[in-house]
């Protein structure tokens, strides 16, 4: 068994230390600055004349009488040309039913140019862009880039 002196040695002799150990941790996070940039957009109108030919089409219906009797294939809508020609049939009672070509309908085309003139309105935007810092009540003017110019 041990004395008391000799147990207040082991103490004395073994003691522990704890170990410590950081860690480092890296993140993000939003700061406001007061610092940063604004935009300033403007629309202007500019009214511009634009000349230009408009094609309208005008259709010519003809009737023409052929008063034909038709035997076999009866006659179907063809193209002669620019001219659409539909045949318009009708059944006729004789002593016998036959089928006579009536009469065709012919529509033709026509197609012109006609100048027209008009007034359009284009608007184009403007933005202008500054950079400031609210701590110093400061702001910068950024250069503009130069506007595109609208089709004349």
């Amino acid at each position: 068994m041990a004395t008391q002196a000799e147990e207040e040695w082991e103490d004395k002799r073994m003691f522990s230390m704890p170990l410590i150990q950081e860690a480092l941790s890296v993140g993000r996070r939003s700061v406001e600055t007061g610092q940063g940039i604004r935009v300033h957009k403007s629309v202007s109108e500019e009214t511009w004349r634009v000349d230009d030919t408009v094609l309208r089409q005008q259709l010519d219906i003809e009737h023409v009488p052929i008063n034909i009797w038709v035997d076999g294939e009866l006659p179907v809508q063809r193209h002669e040309g620019a001219t659409l020609v539909i045949p318009v049939l009708e059944e006729v009672l004789v002593v016998q039913k036959r089928v006579r070509l009536k009469e065709e309908i012919r529509i033709t085309a026509h197609t012109r140019g006609e100048p027209v003139s008009s007034t359009v309105v284009l608007r184009t935007e403007q933005a202008q862009v500054e950079r400031f810092d609210e701590s110093t009540n400061r702001s910068q003017q950024l250069p503009n880039q130069p506007p595109n110019e609208p089709p004349h």
